[in-house]
């Protein structure tokens, strides 16, 4: 299994917290004093829309009614009830962010960059925009802040050692490589697709030859670029910039990092684990495209010891604590708080009717549902922290 990594920021930021603004006609459901409006509901359900129920090949605005577009509606709803819930918690505590505070936390992420401007074409890549980075992080530190606020948690180094005794298998690494690459994309059934939204009368003879064309296209400017990475093995990293079409790892002159061959598909895993550092492979060919590999350095199976994941252990139960306590105090701010929903197409207790209805007859989809209750009403126990010191303010 891999290293435990812990991510500091993964205690409740799950979607960016909206700020929701005063009464209107938009509005869908209020909370105390704050409504959450139309607009709120619409930016965090495109995302979705846009990106899970795309991929399942579901239109959300033509059909509303799907039980996956609902569930996905009462998802959204409940994670903007929550987010209304902290803010407005965050607000009446007076928490506030220093310039100093922000500058270390920014520090703190983009500083595992080379430069500030890989990490701000990194944002580039994902879509989002220094701004928005800036933004999502303040109120990200505002609500660590808050869970502080709430409780102290201190997890001492036997707590870690007996949570690291406890869970050997946590801490073995399979072989792992390092390795940087160049990708020319090249998918048949998206070029497919492709050409068919552009013309819609194409015949199919013709779709296969084009399709076949823009594949052999694709397959020799991977070829050129291989030969040029062979010639002069350090123009590697600036060849990927220039010209690799996995925007994530171009920036960082391809580099993917260390990856178990479990982490990438099969044709490519193949071809990493076969090299020798400093060597580069032939074009291979994945579902993906066509990609040049260079191994960079190469790491043995083996275990972690103590004191190298001491400091990540602590982090992870200390953050498993917060967690815990976090919830806990989402489930009270709920109770205490007075929601009306303005609405009923947001009504989540209308949405769960119009879910049961749809899928009444269809076993598998009951079967998830089912599940999906049972794991929300035990994340909804109330639990004490088991792993350390707490003290509550």
């Amino acid at each position: 299994m891999n290293k435990i990594k812990t991510l500091l920021a993964s205690m409740l930021m799950i979607l960016v917290l909206t700020g929701c603004g005063i009464n209107g006609k938009n509005d869908i459901i209020k909370i105390d004093n704050k409504v959450i409006t139309q607009k709120d509901f619409n930016k965090s359900f495109d995302i979705i829309s846009g990106g899970m129920l795309k991929t399942l090949g579901i239109d959300a605005k033509k059909d509303p009614e799907n039980v996956m577009v609902l569930m996905a509606k009462e998802q959204v709803i409940s994670q903007l009830i929550i987010n209304t819930l902290v803010n407005n918690a965050i607000e009446q505590s007076k928490i506030t962010v220093s310039k100093a505070e922000l500058e270390a936390a920014e520090k703190e992420i983009s500083g595992k960059f080379a430069t500030k401007e890989q990490f701000l074409q990194i944002l580039k890549a994902n879509g989002a925009t220094y701004e928005d980075f800036k933004r999502n992080l303040e109120q990200e530190v505002k609500v660590k802040k808050y869970v502080d606020s709430i409780a102290m948690v201190s997890v001492g180094e036997q707590e870690a050692l007996k949570y690291y005794k406890a869970n050997p298998d946590k801490f073995k690494y399979p072989q792992q490589v390092r390795a940087s690459h160049i990708l020319i994309a090249a998918n048949p059934d998206l070029i497919k697709d492709k050409l068919k939204k552009e013309n819609k009368d194409i015949q199919e003879a013709a779709l296969n030859i084009e399709v076949k064309k823009q594949m052999e296209e694709a397959k020799k400017k991977a070829q050129e670029i291989q030969l040029k990475a062979k010639k002069t093995p350090s123009s590697f990293a600036q060849l990927a910039k220039e010209n690799s079409q996995d925007t994530l790892s171009a920036v960082k002159g391809g580099d993917l990092g260390f990856f178990t061959k479990e982490e990438m598909v099969e044709e490519f895993a193949k071809a990493a684990f076969v090299l020798k550092p400093n060597t580069i492979s032939s074009v291979i060919q994945t579902p993906y495209g066509y990609h040049i590999i260079k191994v960079t350095d190469r790491k043995e199976a083996g275990k972690y010891t103590f004191d190298q994941t001491k400091k990540e252990i602590i982090a992870l139960l200390e953050n498993q604590d917060k967690m815990s306590i976090f919830k806990n105090k989402i489930a009270e701010l709920g109770k205490n708080a007075k929601i009306e929903y303005l609405n009923d197409d947001y009504n989540p207790e209308i949405i769960q009717k119009k879910i049961k209805e749809a899928s009444k007859d269809n076993p598998e989809l009951k079967q998830i549902l089912n599940g999906n209750a049972g794991a929300k009403a035990k994340t909804s126990e109330t639990k004490a922290p088991t792993n350390s010191k707490v003290k509550t303010k």
